[in-house]
């Protein structure tokens, strides 16, 4: 399948950057995740082939180029922040370095603790909290947690410090990594057994295994500022929040490309969509660049609204 698609995309010019006659010179993140790597090469293709932009990818984290635009004005364009873990953001805007193109996620980052979906159809009561401590072998009697080191641990933590889920019945088991925690999801799933943990939204795990959001209580941003720290005194309950994840642009290259600054602008995925793109490509050994090629194959009608009339005829090979 994937070399199919690969042919194709050949054939049709996907993998040749166009030469640069009306754009000019773009430099654009290369996260180091594939989600964010899945938005940069439609994006590069986009750009290359229907703007006639000269594209180059910078290597790059959330941290590294929010430092870079501080110090330098580079890269142009910057894709996928998580900004709730980027406080930086908000001052470069607020600057006027910096100017917030979309909500590349449109439904936005999603972490929390899931159960499997045959597992809350056979027992709805497992879709809460609740249900699941008065009834923990419903969940097998564990919860899976995260590693240490990250983040969603030190909230796990504390609020595992009001919930007790060890009185309850439920082991917490800390994984050492995010590929066993990754999975012991598959394994469930492979063996339709059940399971309870912390997971997010979008990747190729939730895109590929049906997963329900485990309601625990609604969020608050209080306690969940608390939870975060290491150091909270009185944790509490409160749901993960719905993490805004973004595409931006450095002021100057909106004023210089203010025709990919709009394209930028249109460039959005829901949770489903690219979880669907993660699913195939984890299913296929494939890189960001040939989810890219999946996408751009099988959507057009999708990613069609996101152009100007004059790329839309420059694609029209791909949009027949």
């Amino acid at each position: 399948m994937k070399r199919v698609l690969l042919a194709s995309a050949c054939v049709l010019g996907l993998v040749a950057p166009a030469v640069a006659e009306e754009c000019g010179e773009v430099t654009i993140t290369q996260m180091d995740w594939a989600s964010a790597n899945v938005v940069t090469s439609v994006a590069k293709f986009l750009m290359e082939q229907g703007y006639g932009c000269a594209v180059t990818m910078v290597p790059s984290s959330t941290p590294t180029a929010l430092t870079s635009v501080a110090e330098t004005g580079k890269p142009d364009i910057l894709t996928e922040l998580w900004i709730n873990t980027a406080p930086a953001y908000a001052k470069l805007v607020e600057e006027g370095k910096l100017v917030e193109l979309a909500d590349v996620l449109s439904d936005g980052g999603i972490e929390g603790w899931w159960v499997p979906q045959y597992v809350v159809d056979a027992n709805p009561e497992a879709a809460t909290l609740d249900g699941i401590l008065a009834n923990p072998d419903l969940v097998g009697r564990r919860f899976d947690n995260c590693p240490d080191g990250w983040g969603c641990r030190t909230v796990n933590d504390n609020m595992n410090r009001v919930i007790d889920m060890e009185g309850a019945g439920i082991e917490v088991f800390n994984h050492g990594s995010g590929e066993t925690l990754a999975t012991a999801i598959a394994s469930a799933y492979a063996n339709k057994e059940p399971w309870f943990g912390f997971y997010w939204a979008p990747t190729a795990i939730l895109g590929k295994y049906p997963m329900v959001l485990v309601e625990t209580a609604a969020y608050d941003a209080e306690t969940h500022t608390c939870n975060s720290s290491k150091e909270c005194a009185e944790p509490g309950i409160s749901a993960y929040p719905r993490a805004a994840v973004k595409t931006a642009a450095t002021s100057s290259f909106q004023q210089r490309e203010p025709e990919i600054a709009k394209l930028m602008s249109n460039i959005t995925f829901t949770n489903e969509q690219m979880g669907g793109i993660l699913a195939w490509m984890e299913d296929n050994n494939a890189s960001a660049e040939e989810g890219a090629v999946y996408f751009l194959t099988s959507d057009p009608d999708i990613w069609a609204g996101w152009l100007s009339d004059s790329a839309k005829d420059k694609l029209s090979a791909l949009l027949q």
